[in-house]
């Protein structure tokens, strides 16, 4: 048995890690199913593993969710959906263009650190729904929405005279392309804390390699 189903166990036996202190049955749910499809992939997990795996029956995540497709839109629902509205907030009352893209960046570092395993299903590896179930359609509408975020504040700095290129779009596929790439490697168990490494990658996609650190 692995090591997530020993997880999964406990929880529903009042053993859980202290993140799912006081989760409901239908978060705990959300939450074991996330750890099963990180670990063995969505094709790979089925509805009866995430049961066992919680020792409930499987009327219970048929009860809360219709099916598998339906539980993974839900975990979309609190995370995924989310990335947008958190980035515009993060920009709120900031006004100075260099301010308001640091700000973004660290944001969408700090989102992804809280959803690391959704977010890295979504953006780096396949769309587990593929075009089923409305879960590409949605992929595709937070990812475009999240582009025109970008490209909005890079236009920004265009026209502060920090960013000179006329291509804003490529550099913005180029930012998230770090940003998202990120979600494969990073380790929150790892010898840097969270804040450093997210410093590192600002650094990087302001200064680039050889660059020179901007100023305001």
């Amino acid at each position: 048995m692995s090591k997530v189903v020993h997880k999964a166990r406990a929880a529903s036996a009042g053993q859980s890690a202290e993140r799912d202190a006081g989760a409901s049955p239908r978060e705990v749910l959300l939450q074991t199913a996330l750890e099963l499809f990180s670990e063995r992939g969505f094709n790979g997990t089925s509805i009866r593993d995430i049961a066992n795996a919680l020792g409930v029956s499987v009327s219970n995540i048929y009860h809360y969710f219709g099916n598998k497709e339906g539980l993974w839109l839900e975990i979309m629902d609190y995370s995924v959906k989310t990335l947008p509205g958190r980035l515009e907030n993060a920009l709120a009352g900031v006004d100075a263009p260099l301010d308001r893209f640091r700000a973004l960046v660290l944001a969408h570092l700090k989102v992804s650190a809280s959803h690391q395993r959704e977010l890295r299903m979504i953006f780096v590896e396949q769309d587990p729904l593929g075009t089923a179930g409305g879960g590409s359609t949605a992929n595709h509408e937070v990812q475009r929405k999240v582009l025109d975020i970008y490209i909005r504040e890079l236009e920004g700095l265009r026209a502060a005279g920090i960013v000179r290129t006329d291509r804003v779009k490529i550099l913005a596929f180029n930012i998230l392309a770090v940003i998202n790439w990120q979600l494969r490697w990073f380790r929150a168990d790892g010898p840097l804390p969270a804040e450093t490494v997210h410093a590192e990658i600002l650094d990087f996609i302001l200064n680039g390699m050889c660059g020179r650190p901007l100023s305001d």
